[in-house]
């Protein structure tokens, strides 16, 4: 089986994964935040930070891109190439209603001729392999197998299919069985992804769906970064080895040069995944997010972890 950490935007940056890999091996892949280009392929400098080969030493890394502009993906895949990526991947499932009113991520689902002549240029032109992450549709996984079929007609070197559709932002259930029907008709490798947030869900994946070799985690690994490991058979997350991988985030994000603000800031985004491996926190986590200084924030965190019951199988419930 062949795990793979989800793109997360504010969270699974070069410095996150860097700490993870060397604390939680496990994950076969790491997908980068998408880059996100203007009309002309240009980027920000922190985008083009995070996917240097420097900053991702011993990770295989696959950049994210997010653009409706055939020229703008393939000038940005042509960078990528010289950095020596061999293989991107296209965002065309990201739900966020800024994104989709630009018709990008599950935006470009809305239009299926534009997606395909998007998709034509792109495969005519690519410099490396495409890979693409897709919702099932807009408002409907009915909306999929005509989707698919668009897919179908380009050589994509793995389609990871987030079983909803855009209308269910993370909240809908996945539909399971709409994705089997996809999985079993692909021409190409399948990746699932959706709520896969514990061991038991895991395996109740894989008995549904015979034959899936490839498994995307997010929110479900953000919340227990030992989630791979323990998915391959390794021990379960302890509380002492989540508290060290805790303080060497905050050291990393202050000693880059981030202000104390921004480096809780990011903690406290990560915190909204991590809680929930400690319940009957309610008081402890807020103030947690009400600490406004850097001492604050380190005894909210110690008296976190000190008083407060650790369950590393509960998994994310957000």
């Amino acid at each position: 089986m062949k795990l793979c950490f989800a793109p997360m935007e504010g969270v699974t940056g070069a410095s996150y994964r860097r700490i993870h890999r060397e604390m939680f091996p496990g994950a076969d892949r790491y997908y980068a935040p998408f880059i996100a280009p203007d009309s002309q392929g240009n980027f920000r400098l922190k985008h083009l930070r995070d996917v240097l080969p420097d900053s991702n030493r011993g990770i295989a890394l696959v950049p994210q891109i997010l653009a409706n502009s055939a020229e703008a993906f393939l000038s940005v895949a042509a960078q990528l190439k010289e950095l020596g990526y061999e293989e991107v991947n296209l965002n065309a499932g990201c739900p966020s209603g800024t994104v989709v009113s630009k018709h990008k991520g599950a935006g470009m689902l809305s239009d299926l001729t534009s997606l395909d002549a998007f998709l034509s240029r792109v495969f005519e032109a690519a410099p490396v392999k495409v890979s693409v992450k897709t919702r099932m549709g807009m408002n409907s996984t009915g909306e999929f197998p005509a989707i698919l079929e668009i897919y179908k007609r380009y050589p994509l070197s793995e389609l990871i299919i987030h079983a909803r559709d855009r209308a269910g932002m993370y909240k809908s259930r996945p539909d399971r069985e709409a994705f089997v029907r996809a999985f079993e008709s692909c021409p190409f490798p399948v990746c699932y992804n959706g709520n896969v947030f514990n061991q038991q869900q895991f395996h109740s994946l894989t008995s549904e769906v015979p034959g899936l070799s490839r498994v995307m985690l997010g929110r479900g690994a953000a919340a227990n970064p030992a989630l791979f490991r323990v998915l391959k058979g390794g021990p379960a997350l302890g509380r002492d080895e989540l508290r060290e991988f805790h303080d060497r985030l905050l050291d990393d994000a202050l000693s880059s040069g981030l202000s104390p603000h921004y480096a809780m800031a990011r903690m406290k985004e990560l915190w909204y995944y991590m809680i929930w491996m400690f319940p009957d926190s309610a008081r402890e986590f807020k103030a947690l997010n009400k600490s406004r200084s850097l001492e604050e924030y380190r005894s909210a965190v110690s008296l976190l972890f000190s008083a407060c019951p650790f369950d590393p199988d509960t998994g994310f419930g957000g």
